[in-house]
């Protein structure tokens, strides 16, 4: 059975979103930030170096990184049904998707969230790179669900797990305040039961 180790308020709630749309069996261990830094607990050193949350272990496999544990919980299911079959002509569109959660959009979301904790005098040399990306990345997104329902086409797929939790970052910031096919999507993927159940745990 999979372990996730869960951090409260972070991106491991997309890890049991998907075990949860795949009706796998799994345990939950909990981890609390720290109440002063906001940051994780060093109990997450003890399963992994990086300690950074998701963590899942199941027998003597322990993996750290969103994208490869959605892969791994992925080829552990009897389902077919959150990935597009390698001869789809939806495949790679899910591939892309997939992975540009954390390797397009997380960079400037994230940065924005973090230059937004300090105090800043004027701009700084990133500011307009930053700007640049969340620009293009929106825009490109937009348009994508101008087009389709989700992110690999016309089914649901893990990556629209991805994309979900990388998207309610950047909307708690009031980034998406003009993008109304993202908002609609947004508002449909946490309408999902399994969406819900993640959600609850904090």
């Amino acid at each position: 059975m999979i372990t996730v180790h869960h951090l409260k308020k972070s991106r491991s709630k997309r890890v049991i979103w998907l075990l949860e749309e795949l009706e796998m069996p799994y345990e939950i261990v909990t981890h609390d930030r720290d109440p002063k830094t906001n940051l994780a607990p060093a109990s997450l050193r003890a399963i992994h170096p990086l300690a950074k949350s998701p963590i899942i272990v199941e027998d003597d496999v322990i993996i750290c990184e969103s994208g490869a544990i959605m892969e791994y919980v992925l080829n552990q299911s009897s389902s077919d049904l959150l990935r597009p079959t390698i001869t789809s002509k939806d495949y790679y569109q899910y591939l892309e998707w997939l992975h540009f959660a954390e390797g397009s959009l997380a960079l400037p979301v994230i940065s924005t969230l973090l230059m937004r904790m300090e105090t800043r005098d004027g701009n700084c040399p990133l500011d307009h790179y930053i700007a640049k990306e969340l620009s293009l990345d929106f825009s490109y997104i937009e348009q994508t669900l101008a087009q389709q329902p989700y992110f690999a086409g016309d089914n649901f797929t893990a990556a629209d797990i991805m994309m979900t939790i990388m998207l309610e970052i950047a909307n708690s910031m009031n980034l998406l305040d003009d993008k109304t096919n993202i908002k609609e999507y947004l508002a449909k993927m946490q309408k999902r039961k399994a969406y819900q159940i993640a959600v609850s745990h904090g």
